[in-house]
């Protein structure tokens, strides 16, 4: 029985890698505004910027994170400025970026470092990870390295992918096995020298040149130590040599020889599953693997944009703050109300919770249903809209989390992206009807309101206070 080939090894050396990743970094990285802040001679500015960048970064594409990073640098430039704001300002600043508990956690983490740690971030990842709320093991990797030059590796969405490529892991890359795996070879590559640099490079070539679809293998400076890339030629060269095979030959050919690049260990953790195999058709995108998601649960939830005409004539909207825990955690949206069965209306919540007693003439129209898809919701909002006279206003809510604002002041509120979604919704139906508030009062027959009581159809108040 012939001896099972062994499995080729690519010849992989730390030093070349190292070279070719540096070099091919200083020539091709984006210029980012956080890259600039990182080399200042503040050592506190340095790390500050690093770990704002880093957290934004966090499920977000680079491209949306800029404006809000200079913004947000513009407005908190040091951590003294951001522990000083409220989580309503951050809020309102982090509006739209998506996973709002990281704003929440960075200020939280600046507040922590103002008044616990004498104003000084710690300086190493090990304290970092360990010191701050919501810093993990990654973002402690990046800023240490980044901001404080410390030896030490960092992994990343992109560094797994570059990784999973170079050395042919297979396996679920989100499993600990694999994580473990990422980890040591990331401390291992890393270069003692310029580890910011190497840790940034391994990065921007997993975001410009390893890119889950479409690898641009042609111009990767790591090509020639990739395992994927290797496997995808010798699988070209198997098939061109059976193509060749049946084509008579005149002695002097010599047919090239293909490596074999099988694993050989048995139930090997970090090869494919039994269940999977290559794909030729995928290349180097075989890799990395992830385990099925858990399919995001369906929710339904009714909107309802009542709006109102103030003094001046001028159209408000109101708006409720979540609580301060679990989604979108205190940010203002519409009232609004999950829908668990068909006969769901939103009335009777205006009423007990608003104190809003809708009267028999105001305008109730169905706006259209909007679909945001959180990480784990597939959320459908139906929204509707009512209007009600300025007549109809007779106490105001002193009550917290309740408010009444104008467009202006919405779209500058602390709202999620969803409820941007649903107001637009709403604003292209007013544009296709004359349905919607525009701003005019109505004018009202005071003799039909004062003859019969039992047809007022004035609210008797809108928020009743307690």
């Amino acid at each position: 029985m012939p001896k099972p080939k062994k499995r080729s090894t690519v010849n992989i050396t730390k030093e070349d890698q190292k070279t070719n990743k540096k070099n091919w970094y200083q020539l091709h990285k984006r210029e980012l505004p956080w890259r600039r802040l990182a080399t200042d001679p503040n050592i506190n500015k340095r790390s500050y910027s690093v770990w704002v960048s880093e957290v934004m970064l966090q499920q977000t594409q680079v491209s949306t994170v800029i404006d809000y990073y200079n913004k947000w640098i513009k407005k908190w430039p040091t951590l003294e400025d951001l522990a000083k704001a409220s989580l309503e300002e951050v809020n309102e600043m982090w509006s739209g970026l998506g996973y709002y508990s990281r704003g929440r956690r960075l200020q939280e983490g600046a507040k922590k470092v103002v008044e616990e740690l004498g104003g000084e971030m710690p300086k190493n990842a090990e304290d970092l990870l360990n010191q701050l709320p919501g810093v993990g093991r990654y973002t402690a990797g990046a800023i240490a390295s980044i901001a404080y030059n410390q030896v030490t590796g960092l992994v990343d969405g992109n560094v797994i992918r570059v990784l999973s490529r170079l050395r042919l892991i297979g396996a679920d890359s989100t499993n600990q096995t694999c994580m473990d795996v990422y980890w040591h070879h990331a401390n291992k590559l890393v270069d003692v020298d310029k580890p910011g640099d190497f840790n940034q490079g391994l990065m921007e070539l997993g975001a410009t040149v390893c890119t889950p679809k479409t690898p641009n293998c042609s111009v990767c400076p790591l090509k020639k130590y990739c395992k994927a890339y290797a496997q995808v030629e010798v699988h070209k060269a198997d098939n061109a040599s059976k193509l060749l095979s049946d084509v008579p030959r005149n002695g002097k050919t010599k047919m090239t020889e293909v490596p074999d690049i099988e694993c050989l260990v048995e139930d090997c953790s970090l090869c494919f599953d039994k269940t999977e195999t290559w794909d030729p058709s995928l290349g180097v995108m075989n890799y990395p693997r992830k385990g099925k998601k858990k399919a995001a649960r369906e929710e339904r939830t009714v909107v309802c944009i009542v709006s109102r005409t103030d003094s001046d004539n001028n159209l408000e909207y109101l708006i409720t703050q979540r609580p301060q825990k679990g989604l979108l955690a205190g940010l203002w949206e519409f009232p609004s109300q999950l829908i668990t069965d068909e006969s769901c209306d939103i009335t009777d919540t205006l009423n007990t919770k608003y104190g809003i007693v809708l009267s028999a003439d105001c305008k109730r129209l169905k706006v259209g249903e909007v679909v945001h898809i959180f990480s784990h919701i597939h959320q459908t909002y139906v929204v509707e809209s009512i209007t009600l006279t300025s007549d109809d206003v007779k106490d105001e809510t002193n009550e917290d989390g309740v408010k009444w604002v104008s467009k202006a002041d919405f779209l500058q509120s602390a709202i999620s992206t969803a409820m941007k979604k649903v107001f637009k919704a709403y604003e292209k139906s007013c544009d296709s009807s004359t349905s919607c508030n525009k701003g005019l009062k109505r004018k009202r027959d005071i003799s039909q309101d004062t003859a019969d009581p039992k047809k007022q159809t004035s609210l008797n108040s809108f928020f009743i206070k307690k």
